[in-house]
């Protein structure tokens, strides 16, 4: 979706809310009866970031049918890490940043930990109408890597099961294809970065156009194991060095 579209989206939330929060701050109507109980809005983290699910889908969990990522179940670390590439500019999207230029870091801190413990059930993968050879070739890469070209498998990093490990690598099952080509894509282009040294940015670099459209189809269509958390932390070194390990 486009950035067009998220502005869309944010404008029809505040249409939405503005009206509540205005009257709210106005206090009750002149003829309103003295006894009647004023209107309160609960100070809870899930009130509060009802704004990231206009776009993340209800509780982060998402779609795999569209664009934005489920944030609900990630890693915190990766969360944290994402709120403040965005932030930072080194995630490219500028609805994102505006939305986070004035919170500070133990808040984002918050709000990753919040989505992070949201434990909801995944859809069943969409049927890709990709050949089978462009498949075959995406479950290489993640499974294998393509020594050929220094890319290593997705599981190397992203764990075997590819449900992400604890505490800042995402998994990559349960995310929309368009999502996942985009990412890679922004990676290539520089659009999207993380701190230095920027591993995903170096295996980016390394895939064609079509390991890419490869790769992304094959994951999207994956189903989600019993166990969809992820693995726990672990002292096996990554293949690359990674600067925030997301």
């Amino acid at each position: 979706m486009s950035i067009f579209a998220f502005f869309r989206r944010t404008a029809t939330l505040a249409a939405l809310l503005l009206p509540a929060w205005a009257a709210q701050a106005a206090g009750p109507a002149p003829n309103s009866a003295p006894n009647s109980a004023p209107h309160t809005v609960p100070d809870t983290m899930a009130q509060r970031l009802l704004a990231c699910t206009l776009c993340h889908g209800e509780q982060g969990r998402a779609t795999n049918a569209g664009y934005f990522p489920r944030i609900a179940g990630k890693p915190a670390g990766y969360l944290y890490n994402q709120l403040v590439h965005f932030r930072a500019g080194r995630r490219n999207n500028v609805g994102m940043a505006s939305l986070l230029d004035s919170l500070s870091d133990d808040y984002l801190r918050e709000i990753a930990a919040h989505f992070a413990s949201l434990d909801l059930p995944y859809p069943a993968p969409l049927r890709s109408d990709a050949p089978a050879a462009v498949l075959q070739r995406g479950e290489t890469l993640a499974l294998r890597g393509d020594k050929a070209r220094d890319v290593p498998a997705c599981v190397a990093c992203h764990g075997q099961a590819l449900t992400g490990v604890s505490p800042a690598i995402p998994g990559l099952l349960g995310l929309p294809r368009d999502y996942l080509i985009g990412q890679l894509g922004a990676w290539q282009t520089g659009l999207r970065r993380a701190s230095a040294p920027d591993c995903m940015g170096h295996v980016a670099q390394r895939l064609s156009g079509g390991d890419v459209s490869a790769v992304a189809s094959w994951l999207a269509s994956q189903p989600l194991p019993a166990n969809t958390h992820p693995a726990p932390a672990t002292a096996e070194p990554l293949p690359l060095r990674c600067g925030s390990g997301g």
